[in-house]
């Protein structure tokens, strides 16, 4: 068994989180939805402005998978939470632990920065995914459904 790690993204990992960002995408049937490019990831994820984070996990230092991460906040607790953006494992090495050990990476951080709660998106098509995060103990929140305004729509919204 290998032995998996989890550390902070460096500014060098951007081509690395692009990499991975690609083989998500293509896995969720969304590659043509890909925008970004390693420049614009080394200036969102690392840039002095930054509000994202990305985590690399690693399988006897060999890269395996990434997380990002970005805090929000609840009016109705009173307290930030930590929305977990991204959080992919390249197929090859799923099922050794690396999932968990990356939830249980950003559960830590979320209580050492005060939030309330951890939360995160999923496909609903995707079954393995969503037995895993049951199986962690995390409860689908079947009574909100997520709307989203981008591209055109984002900007015709702001002429309106």
């Amino acid at each position: 068994m290998p032995k998996i790690t989890i550390r902070k993204a460096a500014i060098e990992d951007a081509e690395l989180i692009l990499g991975f960002v690609l083989k998500l995408a293509k896995e969720e049937k969304a590659e043509h939805e890909v925008e970004t490019n390693k420049e614009q990831l080394s200036k969102t994820l690392f840039g002095k402005d930054s509000t994202a984070h990305a985590l690399i996990c690693e399988a006897d230092k060999v890269p395996i998978g990434h997380a990002v991460y970005f805090f929000n906040y609840s009016t109705w607790q009173g307290k930030n939470g930590l929305y977990i953006e991204d959080l992919y494992i390249l197929r090859a090495y799923r099922n050794l632990g690396a999932g968990k050990k990356i939830i249980k990476h950003l559960s830590r951080i979320a209580i050492e920065k005060g939030c309330g709660r951890v939360e995160w998106s999923v496909l609903d098509w995707n079954t393995p995914a969503i037995k895993f995060y049951e199986a962690l103990g995390a409860a689908p929140q079947d009574e909100w459904i997520r709307y989203r305004l981008s591209g055109r729509q984002l900007k015709k919204m702001t002429r309106s």
